[in-house]
């Protein structure tokens, strides 16, 4: 199941307000992820899914290494990736490993939401995701805790997540021993993650 679609940005204030505006309504203002510089603003996408859209936060110092998703790296907004959900996430990866796949080491997470609701995850990332460009998703296991999707802005729907890649049988078998099948796949030379979005203002696509 579609967690959430990760956007990302170089300039996350400047990529909010370009949303805002194509979108026909405001992003809410998710929280900080604190000692990891940077921070999001979401958007409900129905179904409990949602769109996070995560760029540097200028109210932290800078940390130590990389920030999340190599944001300092991007010349321009692109959507990266996304986050499929279980509601197991050691029966999950214990699961895939016994299919011969390694989804990555769970990793704990947490951050406050704006109302300073404490929300807490665990994920588990691919170690080969970066091979797939973003058609790979990480894992997501929220717990007992609130999806942020229930914060999020409403009057967004997902129409369609595609994923183009110019070997789709890899990318397909891959998500098989996932157990997912959440994403449309087609054939092209460079792969891409594709996102279309029915809006108050229309349909937009994010890729």
């Amino acid at each position: 199941m579609i967690d959430h679609l990760v956007y990302a940005a170089p300039d996350l204030a400047a990529a909010v307000a370009d949303l805002n505006r194509r979108f026909g309504v405001s992003l809410a203002a998710g929280g900080q992820h604190l000692g990891l510089g940077t921070r999001n603003y979401l958007a409900g996408l129905g179904n409990g899914a949602y769109l996070e859209v995560i760029g540097p936060d200028p109210d932290q110092p800078d940390p130590d290494g990389d920030r999340p998703f190599a944001v300092d790296h991007l010349s321009e907004p692109r959507l990266l990736t996304w986050a499929a959900r279980v509601d197991d996430l050691d029966q999950a990866v214990r699961a895939a490993r016994r299919r011969g796949v390694d989804p990555g080491p769970i990793t704990t997470m947490s951050r406050r939401r704006e109302d300073s609701t404490a929300l807490h995850w665990r994920l588990a990332v691919p170690p080969d995701a970066p091979d797939f460009g973003g058609l790979l998703p990480f894992l997501i296991d929220w717990g007992s805790s609130p999806n942020p999707a229930d914060a999020a802005t409403r009057g967004i729907d997902l129409v369609s997540l595609t994923g183009v890649h110019p070997d789709v049988g890899k990318v397909e078998q891959r998500l098989a021993l996932l157990g997912l099948d959440d994403i449309a796949l087609r054939e092209a030379p460079q792969p891409a993650l594709r996102a279309v979005l029915r809006t108050p203002a229309g349909e937009v696509e994010l890729g």
